[in-house]
């Protein structure tokens, strides 16, 4: 172990300059910072994020519900760009009062809906879509959409922090994640070596959830880790995160909010079908 060693002093007190690269971004308060007005499109969702994995679970699946005839998921997606701290306004705090994309306004009903996973149920039972009404197979895809909700941030902000992020490389924090990670991996396939998809027979907002993290994963569009993790092992996984990544809705849904890579592949916002053709 190469590590250097540190000492936690008696009372932790917040560093601003040594958050690496999201240090604008990570204070240990909440609440907004600066007064903003509510943007409200047209239509009666309201989505708020960007196209990280959790905010593109949400794009997907309204792209889905659209593509599966549901034209009350006509949706607008503003921007929020949490390297400029967007996500401090006082607009978006109304919204999610916990600072992170995505989330949700439904000015139908007047409800504001934060943390993906539950925008993902509130869209799924909204519109009756994409989550079965068995209650054993219903059950088994919340499972796993709940599996999706706490396995996540050790992807994200363990394995792809230290690896990908972190001001320096350091090997405890990088074999400790990497070593989840590939557990979680071997979990995953080996559920989809015994069913096509995380639920069943049926695909749904457990796909549309573990897709923008592990199947961008082992496709390596996050971390560009692909090698490191040798996600060839997980035949399974690659079978599945095959098939969903030819779904035309998950390709337009990855567009959404997204203002980074080749610039004609992504819109900053959308506000029309059509911004996507």
């Amino acid at each position: 172990m190469s590590d250097t060693t540190y000492t936690p002093p008696e009372v932790w007190t917040w560093d601003s300059e040594s958050g690496g690269k999201f240090a604008n971004i990570n204070r240990p308060i909440s609440g907004a910072t600066h007064e903003v007005e509510q943007k409200i499109g047209k239509h009666p969702l309201q989505l708020y994020s960007l196209a990280t994995p959790n905010g593109v679970k949400v794009t997907v699946m309204l792209e889905e519900l659209l593509a599966a005839g549901h034209t009350g998921a006509e949706y607008d997606a503003w921007l929020v760009n949490i390297g400029e701290g967007d996500q401090f306004s006082s607009a978006f705090v109304d919204v999610n009062p916990n600072s992170k994309i995505p989330a949700l306004l439904d000015t139908e009903t007047g409800s504001r809906v934060f943390e993906s996973g539950a925008i993902l149920l509130y869209l799924a039972e909204k519109f009756g879509a994409f989550l079965p009404t068995d209650p054993k197979a219903r059950t088994e895809a919340l499972n796993w959409l709940f599996w999706l909700q706490g396995s996540a941030p050790y992807l994200g902000g363990g394995f792809g922090h230290f690896y990908a992020y972190a001001p320096e490389k350091f090997e405890y924090p990088i074999n400790r994640f990497a070593m989840e990670t590939k557990r979680q991996l071997h979990v995953l396939d080996t559920r989809l070596g015994e069913a096509r998809f995380l639920g069943g027979d049926e695909y749904s907002i457990a796909d549309m959830a573990t897709w923008p993290w592990y199947g961008a994963l082992v496709k390596g569009l996050v971390y560009d880790a692909a090698k490191f993790l040798s996600v060839h092992e997980y035949e399974n996984v690659m079978r599945w995160t095959n098939e969903i990544a030819e779904r035309p809705a998950v390709q337009r849904g990855r567009r959404v909010n997204k203002v980074w890579g080749d610039e004609n592949n992504g819109i900053a916002e959308r506000h029309d079908a059509s911004d996507l053709d």
